[in-house]
């Protein structure tokens, strides 16, 4: 099955953004990505394995950097050296609005699904969301939380990148565990879901 039996779809880099960030995601920046995985393997064993503190080690790594840039600019200012080429650290404006523009679209999201179920008394999104919350705290009691930003952290380094090599198998299957899942659902629906009587407000406002 080729790409041009698929006219419409977009590529795995296109659906990343198309950018740097896809290009680390899938290896075609692979020094970065290498590094990446590295550093987040490194730092796992650190705190996982080898028992070290996470505050301790930040604290010891600020340290041995500020020595550095320090020791560095009066060596430079006696010996009339360079100055370590520090680039201007702030965050400009642009990037706090965009960042304020993302979290508040999504606080109001979640702001309006726990309306709808605390208000509205929508009985299935209510079960939606009760059964995503026992899935994440469910994968909680499995992993601590440094585990979890790991595992996350090498499946958006290799998921991308297979999906990218396999996407016509993965979208196959996908259909039929699609297919699998509707069907599923649309079973519930019908002999729980439907049955239960509906708020008087609620079909107002539906109507």
């Amino acid at each position: 099955m080729g790409e041009s039996d698929h006219p419409s779809r977009i590529s795995v880099h296109q659906a990343l953004g198309g950018g740097s960030v896809a290009d680390f995601l899938l290896w075609r920046r692979w020094c970065g990505a290498a590094v990446c995985l590295v550093s987040a393997s490194s730092l796992w064993f650190l705190f996982e394995r080898a028992g070290y503190n996470l505050l301790s080690f930040v604290a010891n790594v600020v340290l041995l950097l500020v020595v550095i840039l320090f020791l560095w600019a009066k060596s430079a200012s006696i010996l009339n050296r360079p100055l370590p080429p520090l680039p201007d650290m702030e965050i400009s404006e642009e990037s706090v609005v965009k960042a304020a523009d993302v979290i508040r679209v999504w606080i109001n999201y979640a702001l309006s699904v726990a309306r709808d179920i605390a208000v509205g008394r929508n009985v299935k999104l209510f079960l939606q969301v009760a059964f995503g919350l026992w899935v994440v705290s469910y994968i909680g009691s499995l992993f601590n939380f440094l585990t979890l930003v790991y595992i996350g952290v090498v499946l958006s380094l290799s998921v991308p990148v297979l999906y990218d090599k396999y996407q016509d198998h993965i979208d196959d299957k996908l259909r039929v565990t699609h297919r699998v899942v509707q069907t599923q659902y649309k079973k519930i629906d019908d002999k729980i879901l439907r049955k239960i009587p509906m708020p008087i407000n609620m079909g107002k406002k539906t109507q």
